[in-house]
């Protein structure tokens, strides 16, 4: 494990840039798909993350959009686009992740309210529900839901049936699972039948 203020993380977490080239085209349909769900006018959060992340490119002539993040990558695809409203959450930044934690981070979005949050995982079950490698991140979740009226979790088919170091949210705290159409016909029929809305894409 390697130490970090406020937590640790395990030392073979995969670099953002290693994640990146992983699964690329699942994770481009994935993302405009949830892109798509995103109204003019909106207010949104988007949870730092290689998939969730690319929902800011896709953004493109959508009007008005309050983009809330702790992502620099999100940052980096939100800043071209004029419509795009952009407010970053400050705190700690996370080179390994791209990404902003830690009680700055916390505070900021606890203090703000969505319609729509954008989130991932680095594994998730019917058990476990959402899990995650790093405590800094799935703290960043559960705030991020707390405050909007809709979460949206967004994994490419990977991830199912992994479980990360870290409990996140149980799938029933989720209004929907966007993933893509690698997901096996028996993992889509355990979501369905515990009631997990699941789009496929």
């Amino acid at each position: 494990m390697i130490r970090s203020r406020g937590g640790a993380y395990p030392a073979l977490h995969q670099s953002i840039v290693e994640r990146q080239q992983q699964n690329i085209e699942a994770k481009n349909r994935i993302a405009r798909a949830a892109a798509e769900l995103v109204h003019d006018g909106d207010r949104i959060m988007i949870e730092a993350g290689t998939t969730t992340a690319l929902v800011a490119r896709y953004l493109i002539g959508k009007r008005e959009v309050q983009v809330v993040t702790n992502s620099t990558l999100v940052f980096s695809y939100a800043r071209i686009n004029p419509a795009l409203q952009i407010t970053l959450t400050g705190g700690e930044f996370r080179r390994e992740t791209e990404s902003m934690v830690g009680p700055v981070a916390l505070r900021t979005i606890a203090g703000l309210n969505v319609r729509l949050a954008f989130v991932g995982t680095d594994g998730f079950t019917l058990e476990k529900g959402m899990t995650t490698q790093l405590v800094e991140g799935a703290e960043i979740v559960k705030a991020m839901s707390a405050c909007a009226e809709k979460t949206l979790l967004l994994a490419d088919s990977t991830k199912y049936g992994k479980t990360g170091f870290v409990n996140v949210l149980p799938l029933s705290r989720v209004d929907k699972v966007i993933t893509d159409s690698g997901l096996e016909a028996r993992a889509l029929r355990e979501l369905e039948e515990a009631s997990i809305k699941c789009t496929q894409v």
